[in-house]
């Protein structure tokens, strides 16, 4: 039997958001990814769920790779070294790009909204 909380169905993966997520936390400043983690978990649409920081440091990684952020070994607390990214201007011309893009999802997503409540009210009636 399907499990509707596991189910894509239930908006808990949402992995498409997380590149935009990112870019959206490091335009105010630096951070340890471990923090732009927590912080993702905070974003509106990802319901408060914790992500999975493996797969956060993933995206930070391949983001760097991309030249759409830059990282550095942050020493400065005593403890051991962090890793902090940085969002680049390649980043800032992405995430004007994902806010296009994320515009043409909410009208689709409305679009689709309003075909699915239209066919299920049709079947209540029937």
């Amino acid at each position: 039997m399907l499990d509707l909380n596991t189910c894509p169905c239930s908006g808990g993966t949402l992995d498409r958001l997380v590149q935009p997520a990112i870019l959206v936390i490091l335009m105010d400043g630096p951070l340890h990814g471990y923090r732009v983690a927590e912080r993702i978990g905070e974003l509106p649409g990802f319901g408060s769920q914790k992500p999975d920081k493996s797969g956060v440091y993933r995206f930070l990684k391949a983001m760097e790779g991309k030249g759409l952020l830059a990282s550095s070994w942050d020493v400065s607390d005593g403890g051991p070294a962090k890793r902090t990214y940085q969002i680049t201007p390649s980043g800032e011309a992405c995430l004007g790009k994902w806010i296009t893009t994320l515009d043409d999802y909410r009208k689709s997503i409305t679009d689709l909204l309003r075909l699915a409540r239209r066919s299920t009210q049709g079947q209540a009636s029937s």
